[in-house]
């Protein structure tokens, strides 16, 4: 019992030094003086003054933000109207196809979604003239299309497992169907729909490759501005601006941990 208490311990030591390991590292060379990102010169916040001030990153990521959010909230409104056709309405025709193509773009590689919406764009702007060009409408339509699968998926676990006898309470009772929906299952579903569109959020923002196949000039997405520089070798202002990142991360974990463990200590008071 004691060797095998040890030997989780161990494994549980080593996968946190190996996950988090290069982490710290990172956030450490974040404050280093020397431009070489590899040997210490000192303490030094000056890298944080220069990534904002840097146009080029701070332009990077406020269209980041744009396309995340309007895409993640396009991709919740498509996604959940997924979800209820495939929970709600029964048995119809091409339903199980439906099903499949909603779930296709989870297991589909991102350089086959890329290539393939680059194709659609490109056949669509000579045939009618639209999109003109690739640029931030382009990366949203994309960015849409792939998220409101994980959207999909996410809203139809929350739909299946809810208490139909409630809907269909109020129905008897004469409500509409409009009703019902907004005063009955959105409040319910309510928290999946949170986490869909959050996490639709973090895939816009960490996509790098189908934004590469979509986007055109002036529209460079964050990730990609980062790729950029990283192949020309990894700069102090690149950590600074990853530890930035995850300090934000921190936060929101913080916060919601605080409030899933303060919710429990409500109920019981």
């Amino acid at each position: 019992m004691k060797k095998r208490s040890w030997f989780l311990s161990s494994a549980t030591l080593f996968g946190f030094i190996f996950l988090y390991a290069p982490i710290i590292s990172l956030v450490v060379f974040s404050f280093n003086k020397s431009k070489l990102v590899t040997v210490w010169g000192g303490f030094s916040t000056k890298w944080y003054g220069e990534l904002l001030n840097d146009p080029q990153i701070l332009g990077a990521a406020w269209i980041s933000l744009k396309i995340a959010f309007i895409s993640a909230t396009l991709a919740l409104v498509f996604g959940t109207m997924v979800a209820l056709a495939l929970t709600r309405f029964g048995k119809f025709r091409s339903k199980s196809l439906l099903n499949g193509m909603i779930t296709a773009p989870l297991v589909m590689p991102e350089v086959i979604t890329g290539l393939s919406l680059l194709l659609l764009f490109v056949s669509m702007e000579a045939a009618f003239g639209w999109p003109a060009g690739r640029g931030m409408l382009t990366i949203i339509i994309a960015h849409t299309t792939f998220c409101m699968a994980y959207v999909a998926v996410i809203v139809q676990a929350r739909l299946s497992d809810m208490d139909d006898s409630l809907e269909e309470a109020a129905l008897d009772l004469g409500a509409k169907p409009v009703r019902v929906f907004f005063d009955i299952t959105l409040p319910v579903i309510a928290p999946a729909l949170v986490s869909g569109w959050l996490c639709a959020i973090t895939l816009s923002l960490d996509d790098l490759v189908i934004a590469s196949f979509v986007s055109g000039p002036g529209a460079s997405t964050l990730p990609m501005v980062i790729f950029s520089k990283v192949r020309l070798g990894v700069s102090p202002d690149i950590n600074a601006l990853a530890t930035i990142m995850i300090g934000i991360v921190g936060i929101g974990i913080t916060i919601a941990t605080y409030f899933m463990l303060k919710k429990p200590k409500e109920k019981l008071t």
